[in-house]
């Protein structure tokens, strides 16, 4: 069952830790080791998992990981030059904070509790060491940011109510606009402000997520915990944490440990789970805790048997997976605003281009490194990616250069950046909510298959896109199995809530003319929507998928339908003849479903007949046009 926000601390408090990368002998190829549960993923959300089990007295476990390396998208790398020890600089392609670090008067994050407790060096986060640009210069237009503000408070106070009364979500875009947020498409910086006041955060705009957990997500960590976030700069690496808690269960060359073992198959059933890898071995084992990232699941790179059912698929495919990309340079000389923690620039012509530059050659950051890192998001995060390092950063420089005219901005002395969305472990960096997605959907993200568990940020409810959601996911799965082996496991703990079936808010009598639906709501094969009427001439013609008919009348009506079994779909369609208007019929194939667009010409006091002659599971029309 899943765990309260008061459960939280005692829940959270007992936990992890990881060790170093190991080589491991060569296996045999083609057998299976048998296990007690294969935990696929060494990210946080695995490591927590293996260790939960561990306190459980449970040992017998494998741990499957793509990389050779623990950390997952706590992913470090060596870059530049340190021109005192001639080393280079260690720097964060994927997660970069402790986000809502906690307080005294609130609640500890654990994963900050886990930091201190390694000494991970950070440094706090100043949000309101702010620095603001446009394509001439530095610009003041902080009050643009201010105006977004005091609207999320607005957007904030209304999702609250919106999540007590069950009243339907909305789209932040909508939230904010009541809230008093309207950005003007051609207000250069509105649009920056919009992206630094939600993107920066979801990686994905306001116009793709949804409201209300968008909002809850943000209270439970900066709420819960607290509004302070810290930026990891340890040299030893972000994951030098969970490496360290790894070791507390892990020996060093320890079997249990598979890196660099990529999953290709995972067969699942009342008995156990079988996994089956891509340098042919195989684990047999009694449960298994996938660990995926959303994008993987999306991606289905990864063969189930059987197939995730429908209700499970349908969740994982309607979830937001984001990129959030880091672009790194080192030059020569510092030639920005090292006081300027964050410097927003407003790009004249395009939203969330380059929009957010950081120096980390700051005082308590990487001081004298003269490196800097700009950040892009969704679409344009997706550009870059498609780029190749050479034009991404002529581009970077262009805009550095426009931000401060009176420097010479040279070609940078190192360059690097990430490409999350192509990662064949990752497929993004990580999850948003989106618009329309309910909170008993997202439950089916989180539910088991038999004997196969699932965990990861993107399952966290509350925590969902942060370290502390792949953090807390991971440890209650291991908490239910390792109950579970030990026969300390309830009733309602073998199966965790699903919801095979999810009904929307229309009742199917509710689709009438007087909610503008002049159709029925459905329609089985062979039967037809009949409007009656007197004195027409009627042509009549069957209308196989890929054709095209043009008929006469004098109304012309829009109508969509679609039907399933698109290969044997026919449209036979009746309709009046008269006074030599023109319409012409449109079929055409999308995805699974077939797309009929009918411009339907009628008399107004005439008969028109639509009849969806071959398709299994009959379709739905709706006129979209008067």
């Amino acid at each position: 069952m899943k765990q309260s926000p008061a459960q939280l601390l005692t829940v959270l408090t007992a936990f992890f830790t990881a060790a170093d990368a190991v080589s491991l002998p060569p296996r045999d190829k083609g057998t299976c080791r048998k296990t007690k549960v294969a935990i696929l993923g060494a990210g946080v959300a695995g490591i927590a998992a293996a260790q939960n089990l561990t306190q459980a007295k449970i040992t017998d476990f494998l741990i499957v990981e793509h990389n050779d390396y623990i950390g997952g998208r706590l992913r470090s790398q060596q870059f530049g030059r340190n021109t005192k020890t001639g080393k280079p600089y260690t720097i964060e392609l994927g997660a970069n904070w402790v986000e809502g670090i906690g307080s005294l008067e609130t609640h500890e994050n654990p994963i900050w509790r886990l930091a201190q407790k390694h000494g991970l060096k950070t440094t706090y986060a100043d949000y309101d060491a702010l620095k603001t640009f446009d394509h001439k210069g530095a610009k003041n237009w902080t009050d643009k940011i201010a105006e977004l503000d005091a609207a999320f408070e607005n957007a904030s106070g209304d999702s609250g109510h919106i999540l007590l009364d069950n009243l339907q979500d909305l789209s932040a875009r909508a939230g904010l606009r009541t809230g008093g947020w309207r950005p003007d498409k051609n207000d250069m910086y509105a649009q920056a402000a919009d992206w630094w006041g939600w993107d920066f955060e979801a990686a994905w705009t306001p116009d793709e997520s949804g409201l209300v957990f968008g909002v809850a997500g943000d209270n439970a960590t900066f709420g819960y915990f607290s509004d302070v976030s810290n930026l990891v700069i340890d040299q030893r690496g972000y994951n030098y944490f969970l490496k360290q808690e790894a070791k507390t269960f892990l020996k060093e060359n320890d079997l249990r440990l598979l890196l660099k073992t990529t999953v290709e198959g995972i067969e699942y059933n009342k008995k156990g789970v079988k996994v089956t890898t891509k340098d042919g071995g195989c684990i047999e084992a009694n449960y298994a805790i996938c660990t995926f990232s959303l994008g993987v699941l999306q991606k289905d790179v990864v063969e189930f048997k059987p197939k995730l059912p429908h209700w499970k698929q349908s969740a994982i495919d309607q979830f937001a997976m984001g990129t959030y990309t880091k672009i790194f340079m080192q030059f020569n000389e510092s030639f920005w605003d090292t006081d300027a923690q964050y410097q927003l620039y407003a790009d004249p012509i395009e939203r969330g281009r380059y929009p957010l530059f950081q120096p980390l050659n700051g005082k308590g950051f990487l001081e004298g490194s003269n490196i800097i890192f700009a950040t892009v998001t969704g679409e344009q995060a997706y550009q870059v990616e498609r780029q190749t390092d050479e034009e991404t950063e002529a581009q970077v420089v262009e805009v550095l250069q426009s931000m401060y005219p009176d420097k010479k901005v040279h070609k940078p002395t190192a360059f690097t950046y990430p490409r999350w969305s192509t990662e064949p472990w990752a497929y993004g960096s990580y999850s948003n909510w989106p618009v329309g997605m309910t909170l008993e959907k997202h439950q089916n993200i989180r539910a088991n298959l038999e004997r196969l568990w699932f965990a990861g940020e993107a399952n966290s409810a509350e925590f969902f896109g942060f370290v502390h959601g792949g953090y807390t996911e991971g440890r209650e799965i291991g908490h239910r199995i390792g109950r579970i082996i030990n026969g300390e496991a309830g009733d309602d703990e073998f199966d965790m809530e699903r919801y095979e079936v999810l009904h929307g808010t229309t009742h199917k009598d509710e689709y009438n003319d007087e909610n503008g639906w002049l159709f029925p709501y459905d329609v089985d094969a062979d039967q037809c929507i009949h409007q009656g009427g007197d004195d027409a001439m009627y042509m009549s013609k069957e209308i196989p998928t890929s054709s095209h008919l043009t008929m006469t009348g004098n109304h012309l009506h829009t109508v969509p339908i679609l039907g399933r079994n698109t290969e044997e779909s026919v449209l036979r369609i009746s309709v009046p003849v008269m006074n030599g208007y023109e319409a012409t019929v449109r079929i055409r194939k999308s995805g699974v479903w077939l797309l009929i667009i009918a411009m339907i010409a009628y008399a107004l006091k005439g008969d028109m007949e639509l009849c969806l002659e071959k398709a299994v599971d009959g379709y739905i029309a709706k006129p979209v046009n008067r």
